[in-house]
């Protein structure tokens, strides 16, 4: 932004102060007073004579802002020079003219002083847009803002104004006056002030900065040129000079180092008691500094490096420059979301067409999936009804294979019975025949003949019993072949249930283990011949009882080989 622009933001608002009908027109002897005002301030010889024949052909109505613009861009913009005016003072006598009508006044409380309103109106010129009405965008508002904060060392929150955007209509359709502006500033709806001291500083700072162009302020020691000794100075760096003054007060200026291109910043060694030394190289001159510590003397060489880069780009203003690339910065991404925009409306019929055929193709997935699952409900079913027809088929095999084991048990329980009875009349004979043979020599010497009966009784016992323990060892036979035979049975129904139950409910992925507790806990009591709690328990006693058996057999067959052996 040059000079002229800037001007001119500040002369509109004076102009429009004077328009007190709001129909864009002034008189000429108010013109005649702004311009005498404007020449004063600007430095820039009077020349009464210049309105009048510049207006000499119109009459005494008023004169417009177009009407105006050429004398003022002839008679005054053109002859002002940056440097010969006080810009501060130019603005003042602007905002003057122009707070008297549209500035409302700060509230009671107000953490703002007329002042800081003034330095606000001026931030607000230096961030607006090249447009009349003037107004500041929300991004331009934040960045201010967020800058006070910063140098209020506030952490920065946004919400208010995000809050204060969305609730007030007229800042989103035609962005924000200054007036607006201010009264939202004044009403702390923009920014949390908690001490007006600490915002009046803080904004100072920022004036200092944007305003001013001040890239950086603060004591050093400087070294002097005729005496050679070290003296404090108060610095004020801008892009094109680095003045210093005695005290911050700017009273006292010692001195002033033009920068150019040419100039070049070195450091230097640590010497003569000094810390931090660093100098600036001119055409005739060699200023040597020395900052107050490491991180001051790298602020201080990094914003001489920035003032001499903006001496090399023909730069004024660093905040212009940042305001320029911001404004680029917005203008690409409006370029980009415009060329998304049409973009996205060329190719949005062919998107719907894309859509419509995704639909129809979805609608032929999902109908062959429906069909696709109803095939395998009936393949399931099926297989269902196939596996409940093999799971009744192998029970009826259990129950079958179960009522053999227990004939064959009833079978073997009675050969054991008769085969205990037989034993019973086998060992009683057996003791009578060792009674006879006590008394065979007394029965011969008194019949003279010895009973025959006896032996001839044992040997018969003797076979039936032998017979019995044949039958036992079919029926052990028999019975094991039945246990076999319902094993395997129940192997089967076991199978089939679990092909059953899986059809039924089908294992989900990583399910496995959590379906077999649930089906464990959720299972009714078993019955039946699926499973039977006394059959087992039965089993259990009666296998004792077969383990037994062999060591009864064998007693059985010595007595029988001993009776033998007798005979």
């Amino acid at each position: 932004m040059d000079l002229k622009t800037e001007l001119l933001k500040s002369i509109w608002y004076a102009f429009t102060s004077l328009d007190v009908e709001k129909c864009g027109k002034v008189s000429k002897s108010q013109l005649k007073v702004l311009s005498h005002n404007l020449y004063t301030v600007l430095n820039i010889p009077h020349d009464p004579v210049a309105l009048e024949e510049h207006f000499q052909d119109d009459d005494d109505g008023p004169v417009s802002n177009h009407g105006y613009m050429p004398y003022l861009n002839k008679y005054i913009l053109d002859k002002v020079k940056e440097g010969m005016f006080d810009k501060e003072k130019f603005d003042d006598l602007c905002w003057m003219m122009t707070m008297k009508k549209n500035f409302r006044g700060l509230p009671q409380g107000a953490m703002l002083s007329e002042r800081d309103c003034f330095k606000l109106f001026c931030l607000f010129n230096l961030l607006s847009e090249d447009r009349y009405p003037l107004v500041m965008i929300p991004e331009e508002v934040e960045y201010l803002l967020k800058k006070i904060s910063t140098a209020m060392s506030q952490e920065w929150d946004g919400k208010p104004l995000e809050d204060l955007i969305s609730q007030d209509a007229p800042v989103q359709e035609s962005d924000m006056s200054v007036w607006t502006f201010l009264e939202h500033m004044a009403a702390g709806r923009l920014l949390r002030v908690t001490s007006a001291e600490a915002f009046s500083l803080a904004l100072n700072e920022v004036f200092l900065e944007m305003y001013h162009n001040v890239l950086k302020r603060g004591y050093m020691w400087k070294k002097g040129h005729v005496r050679r000794n070290w003296t404090e100075r108060w610095f004020v760096l801008k892009p094109s000079s680095m003045a210093y003054y005695v005290s911050e007060a700017l009273k006292d200026k010692r001195g002033e180092i033009q920068l150019d291109k040419s100039c070049v910043i070195e450091t230097i060694a640590d010497r003569e008691g000094k810390r931090c030394l660093f100098c600036v190289k001119t055409h005739t001159k060699t200023f040597e500094m020395s900052a107050s510590d490491q991180r001051q003397k790298v602020e201080w060489t990094q914003a001489l490096q920035t003032a001499l880069r903006l001496q090399g780009e023909a730069k004024a203003s660093l905040h212009f420059v940042l305001k320029l690339k911001r404004r680029v910065q917005r203008e690409h991404s409006h370029r980009e979301r415009s060329r998304s925009a049409r973009s996205s409306g060329s190719s949005h019929a062919r998107e719907l067409e894309t859509k419509r055929r995704e639909a129809e193709e979805k609608e032929r997935r999902k109908q062959k999936e429906v069909q696709m699952e109803l095939e395998r409900q009936l393949k399931e079913a099926e297989s269902l009804r196939e596996s409940m027809q093999k799971l009744e088929s192998a029970l009826n095999m259990e129950i079958h294979a179960r009522l053999e084991e227990e004939r064959a048990r009833q079978e073997l329980e009675r050969v054991l019975r008769e085969e205990d009875a037989k034993k019973k009349q086998f060992q009683l004979l057996q003791e009578q025949q060792r009674a006879l043979k006590c008394l065979s020599p007394i029965q011969e010497a008194s019949d003279g003949s010895p009973d025959e009966d006896t032996p001839s009784a044992l040997h018969s016992a003797c076979q039936e019993l032998q017979d019995l323990q044949a039958s036992r060892q079919r029926s052990h036979q028999r019975l094991e072949e039945v246990q076999e035979k319902l094993r395997y049975a129940s192997q089967h129904v076991k199978h089939w249930n679990v092909q059953l139950n899986r059809l039924m409910t089908p294992i989900s992925p990583g399910g496995r283990t959590d379906n077999r507790n649930l089906s464990k806990s959720m299972c009714p009591k078993k019955e039946g011949a699926l499973a039977s709690n006394e059959f087992i328990s039965k089993y259990k006693m009666r296998a004792d009882q077969n383990r037994k058996m062999p060591e009864g057999s064998e007693m059985l067959e010595e007595q029988l080989e001993a009776a033998h052996l007798s005979d």
